[in-house]
């Protein structure tokens, strides 16, 4: 095709072309017995329990690709995933994905989806071992995700006990910064605009939890708060949150003056940053890296300082 001519789509490249493009030359795991390229894949499960979790990206809710290169969009894809596996205390070890998209998508977008995907899944040491392209109205993306327990017991929701403490693990409220900024029609500060674009999951701190004693934990995708509700509604405890102990960043406090709105606000309620929050059993027990910020009572309700937070505390599909 000519240099000048119209993009290649990936109707041009064809279903088996396009899987043969973007697998072709890529490493796995150990954990991976049988990689792409036949009816399924294998994958090693020497705990004898493989803990699994999906998710699905739709273009215009979950991403836009004007927002976002497709690279950035792959990587977002596979990160929202694996972390729900660390979150159980469990470490990746493989993904599957399926693509659908419209046949006259650009086959540079979906190479640069698979692109960050791969990106992502070795950061993280897990596989893309298979998966499924179809022809659709608009790009969704569907991944699941596979994890090992390492012969440790899952890390629920369920196990919060009065008199735990809580702690996180990675960054809070910078994504909501970045998706403000974005919504505003501004691309910089590109910290916090690449924080939305790409979250920075603490693939390891879910596995060092675990090993610690972590009684609860969760993958923080809606919100601190939102989240921290999962706990306590799982749990049948009650939550504080204390804000002297969370951290607000300069940079957050920077852009939110700039913008006319509330770091603290975006620190305790904005979503997909996928940080790590978990209960312990006792101040002592929470690993190095993680950082407490509140505790657990008797009681249903999460609370900030003692009180019900004022404002909404995180995302919900179909509410907003």
């Amino acid at each position: 095709m000519s240099s000048h001519g119209p993009p290649e789509t990936v109707a041009d490249v064809g279903e088996f072309g396009l899987i043969a493009r973007v697998t072709a030359g890529r490493t796995q795991p150990p954990t991976t017995l049988l990689g792409p390229g036949d009816d399924a894949a294998v994958v090693a499960a020497a705990d004898g329990r493989v803990v699994a979790s999906t998710d699905v990206l739709v273009e215009g809710v979950h991403f836009r690709l004007d927002w976002s290169t497709p690279e950035h969009v792959g990587q977002k894809a596979i990160a929202v995933n694996m972390v729900d596996i660390a979150a159980m205390g469990a470490a990746p070890t493989a993904l599957l994905v399926g693509l659908a998209c419209p046949k006259s998508t650009d086959s540079a977008v979906a190479e640069g989806l698979a692109a960050g995907m791969w990106k992502e899944a070795v950061r993280a040491g897990a596989g893309l071992v298979g998966g499924d392209v179809v022809s659709a109205d608009q790009i969704v993306i569907s991944v699941t995700a596979l994890g090992d327990l390492q012969d440790r017991p899952p890390v629920t929701r369920a196990g919060a006990m009065p008199g735990d403490v809580v702690a996180i693990a990675g960054r809070l409220g910078w994504a909501a910064a970045g998706l403000a900024v974005l919504g505003r029609g501004f691309r910089s500060p590109v910290t916090v605009v690449g924080a939305y674009r790409v979250p920075d999951p603490p693939y390891a701190a879910g596995p060092q939890a675990a090993i610690a004693g972590a009684t609860a934990m969760i993958d923080v995708s809606d919100g601190l708060l939102a989240d921290l509700g999962h706990i306590v509604a799982e749990s049948n405890v009650a939550i504080d949150v204390r804000t002297d102990l969370v951290e607000v960043p300069q940079r957050l406090v920077d852009v939110a003056s700039a913008l006319g709105a509330d770091p603290r606000h975006w620190v305790l309620t904005g979503g997909e940053d996928h940080a790590l929050a978990a209960t312990f059993p006792d101040p002592k027990a929470v690993p190095q890296g993680w950082t407490t910020i509140g505790t657990v009572t008797r009681g249903s309700a999460v609370t900030v300082d003692g009180k019900p937070y004022e404002g909404g505390t995180g995302w919900q599909h179909w509410r907003g």
